[in-house]
């Protein structure tokens, strides 16, 4: 199953959160983004609890203001 995780930073932080989110298992493609958003991931897990785990991982990051989750159908 693959997501995209859309992510918005606090100033400043934006850097870090990416650091961060690279790290996670899961995480196939992290890019700092200019717009709307700060930070896009691309994630592939083998299924949707998983995607869940991963997005609360994300979310729990320091310096993330916010994320939006898109997953595959």
């Amino acid at each position: 199953m693959k997501a995209c995780i859309l992510i918005r930073a606090q100033p400043g932080k934006a850097s870090a959160v990416l650091t961060a989110v690279r790290k996670l298992p899961g995480v196939k493609k992290a890019h700092l983004v200019l717009g709307r958003y700060d930070v896009i991931v691309l994630a592939e897990v083998p299924d949707y609890e998983a995607a869940k785990k991963l997005t609360a991982k994300i979310n729990s990051i320091k310096g993330l203001k916010s994320s939006e989750s898109l997953i595959e159908a």
